[in-house]
């Protein structure tokens, strides 16, 4: 067997499952990146074609969400805007700033997250709403704030989003995921257009592994849209002990 068909066998059913996690809860790029690292590709060009196939995964489940009326759409474009601009701050201080702080913050920061979720704080139905001033006013807040960090360090960003959407902007869950692949393809597509402008993207991969992404993102809509919490809290703390575990190798290395 050739050395592409086993990066095909190892990259696209990983990227399934990572589409899958990221239509409910966020934080797919936890799976589909390292699957790409795994198969031998060159680091630019697993981060390129990982944003490939993110984005076509991506487009379905907003698609999807947003024809299910979970997209409050002056919220979401407020977000993203920020968003962008915190990305691109988040990665000026990249220059500046070892990833190492931001690791060492992760792993204070991620149990907490976990437990706040086990103990049932996370996506409760009888909060009340803010005005939508002062929710576009908060939204706008975080995605800045969730901006920089994608732009500085970046796992678990739309993980992050949902939480915080819920938590502070009092968004119901469906709308907080909503917003969240609203932002999350604005800021892939960004970015797919960069890589693909400087010829660093495998196209052929990049196809066949975006159609297993949006696949999963398809059947990964539909279960959230079916269920709700119930497959959120599992999903996102699978994700939160991923990246734990990432986080705790990168600090060894």
């Amino acid at each position: 067997m050739s050395i592409v068909a086993v990066q095909y066998l190892i990259i696209c059913p990983l990227v399934f499952l990572a589409g899958l996690i990221d239509a409910i809860a966020g934080g797919g790029g936890l799976v589909s990146l390292p699957a790409y690292m795994i198969a031998g590709l060159p680091v630019h060009n697993a981060i390129a074609t990982n944003k490939m196939s993110s984005s076509m995964g991506t487009s379905i489940a907003t698609w999807k969400y947003a024809r299910a009326g979970y997209v409050r759409w002056k919220v979401a474009i407020s977000a993203v805007v920020m968003a962008m601009v915190g990305s691109n701050m988040g990665a000026h201080l990249a220059l500046l700033l070892s990833d190492r702080i931001f690791r060492i913050v992760m792993l204070v920061i991620l149990p907490l997250t976990a437990l706040y979720i086990m103990r049932g704080k996370a996506f409760r139905t009888d909060q009340e709403e803010l005005p939508e001033g002062k929710m576009i006013l908060v939204s706008i807040l975080i995605a800045l704030i969730i901006g920089v960090y994608d732009g500085f360090y970046g796992p678990g960003t739309g993980t992050f989003l949902i939480l915080l959407l819920t938590a502070f902007a009092k968004l119901r869950l469906d709308e907080a995921n909503g917003v969240t692949k609203v932002i999350n393809l604005s800021t892939n597509i960004s970015a797919l257009v960069v890589f693909l402008l400087n010829g660093v993207v495998l196209l052929p991969l990049g196809i066949a592994a975006g159609g297993f992404n949006i696949l999963g993102n398809y059947i990964g809509s539909t279960m959230f849209e079916r269920g709700g919490v119930k497959f959120v809290k599992p999903a996102m703390l699978l994700v939160l002990c991923v990246f734990f575990i990432k986080t705790l190798i990168e600090m060894k290395n």
